[in-house]
């Protein structure tokens, strides 16, 4: 939603395999077909029509994708409230933005349990702000304090410098936080699977931990 995806080049965190993108226009055409020509499929989530039809698409399983991300719902929910056309949002306006957040976030989610063709991981990204001392998810409303109870893994993750071997700050990690503390908001309810603070997260790794 925020036009980032031509920044990504390669495979996960430390790879150095290219990533090989198609784009796909839901209000134009059905999903790609996986035929092995691509890796990431990107929908340029312009407007809300185009992220509602995205959805759609993938709820009903008319698909060949195994993981989907939104990145970002902050500016995601921006796009739901402009769509709303509303010059001055009142009580009952914040209130539909909510339901239609909240639709479009927990039934992606849900694709991950359904019996034909379920999603492997669904992973939303948020910005974050600074509230009450703690980095917490950006969002407008209610929705930022119940998204994380919606996930199995919340967590922060933040840019670290690291030193090379010349004992430098030349290298950068990412590290991703999954536990409730007070410099940020997270969680998770997986049992001690996976350690408190993660480094260089990669998805397909902790999927295949997890479950």
């Amino acid at each position: 939603a925020e036009g980032s995806t031509k920044f990504i080049r390669t495979q996960g965190f430390g790879s150095e395999k290219p990533i090989r993108r198609r784009s796909w226009n839901p209000l134009a055409s059905a999903p790609p077909t996986a035929d092995g020509t691509w890796d990431v499929c990107v929908v340029r989530a312009q407007s809300w029509q185009t992220i509602k039809m995205a959805s759609d698409y993938i709820e009903s399983g008319q698909h060949q994708f195994r993981s989907v991300v939104l990145d970002s719902v902050t500016e995601i929910q921006n796009k739901c409230k402009r769509n709303m056309s509303v010059s001055v949002m009142q009580q009952q306006d914040w209130g539909k933005l909510l339901e239609m957040m909240d639709t479009l976030m927990r039934g992606l989610r849900d694709t991950t349990e359904v019996e034909t063709n379920p999603l492997e991981t669904v992973v939303f990204v948020a910005e974050t702000k600074m509230q009450d001392g703690r980095w917490t998810p950006y969002m407008q409303g209610a929705i930022g304090a119940r998204m994380p109870y919606w996930v199995d893994v919340c967590g922060f993750v933040e840019q670290v410098d690291a030193l090379d071997a010349n004992g430098q700050a030349t290298l950068r990690n990412v590290h991703m936080t999954i536990v409730n503390n007070e410099r940020s908001v997270a969680g998770e309810r997986l049992q001690g699977i996976l350690p408190k603070v993660i480094l260089n997260p990669n998805i397909s790794v902790l999927h295949s931990i997890i479950y």
